[in-house]
């Protein structure tokens, strides 16, 4: 049972999928090359290291400052959070500044 396929169970071919076009979907957009720092690439950067590191260190600062309330959890998060991003930010554009003058 477990090593035959559906069809070959039951003995019905699968059916094949036509595609379909959708008029709601928009048609892809190309790429692009920016001169100078890309700031497509810098947010995206940004974004994934301020939660990839971001994320564990708000965890372990918390761990030593009393945190009674839900309130004041959310609070040190967003205090803590917005200077991780800042100094995540400035730096992904440093490095892409950097990169680009080269």
């Amino acid at each position: 049972m477990w090593g035959r396929s559906r069809a070959a169970r039951t003995g019905n071919a699968p059916l094949k999928t036509l595609p379909v076009e959708r008029p709601d979907v928009p048609e892809r957009v190309g790429r692009t090359d920016p001169e100078g720092v890309d700031y497509g690439r810098v947010m995206q950067i940004t974004f994934v290291a301020t939660i990839a590191l971001g994320a564990p260190l708000v965890a372990v600062l918390s761990s030593s400052v009393e945190l009674p309330t839900w309130g004041a959890r959310a609070g040190f998060a967003i205090r803590v959070g917005a200077v991780v991003w800042l100094v995540t930010a400035l730096t992904v554009y440093g490095i892409e500044r950097w990169q680009t003058t080269e």
